[in-house]
């Protein structure tokens, strides 16, 4: 098994609310240096929700993504506040971007975004056994547009490039698998 590197400084070049940015001064095994930036998160939990109303089709949202600055389609999601767990917030969010309830909730597992820059993991909650019980207010600054998609269409909507978040396309490979293991 490969030895990690030993971090010889740690270094806070920028913060804001959100991130902190760090540069790692490391050496490794062999004697090498070098000196790697990471995005490092101050705590911010996350969810990324998969919900089905059936076991064929998803609920995909559009919504305005600041880092490509544009509308994207991608998974409901958002934060999990202090003290509160990932199905918590699931349920949470799903109330205040859909205006739905969930029956059936179960985390899939979590997921990571270029580790090799930023620190952040999301989990990944197959949501299921849908009822609407009206919008929860919430951070949205703009009501997201909700789209019913069949998970036989997802393949298209990939190579399209129509559906291109990776954390999303993950998430719904997670739970394809594990609506497969259920049959």
């Amino acid at each position: 098994m490969r030895q990690s590197p030993t971090i010889l400084k740690t270094e806070l070049l920028a913060e804001s609310s959100y991130f902190q940015i760090e540069a790692l001064h490391l050496q490794f095994s062999n004697g090498q240096r070098r000196v790697y930036e990471r995005l490092r998160g101050t705590g911010y939990r996350s969810v990324l929700l998969v919900a089905m109303p059936d076991p064929q089709h998803v609920l995909l949202v559009r919504e305005y993504a600041v880092g490509v600055e544009g509308t994207v389609l991608g998974l409901p999601k958002g934060g999990a506040d202090a003290g509160e767990s990932y199905l918590e917030a699931a349920q949470r969010e799903l109330g205040e971007e859909l205006g739905l309830h969930a029956g059936r909730l179960a985390e899939l597992g979590e997921l990571s975004l270029a580790p090799g820059h930023l620190c952040h993991r999301c989990t990944v909650v197959l949501v299921e056994q849908l009822s609407a019980c009206g919008f929860v207010e919430g951070d949205e600054p703009e009501p997201l547009e909700c789209v019913t998609v069949a998970l036989a269409e997802i393949p298209g909507l990939v190579a399209s490039g129509e559906l291109h978040e990776a954390r999303a396309i993950a998430a719904l490979f997670m739970a394809m698998g594990e609506l497969a293991r259920r049959v």
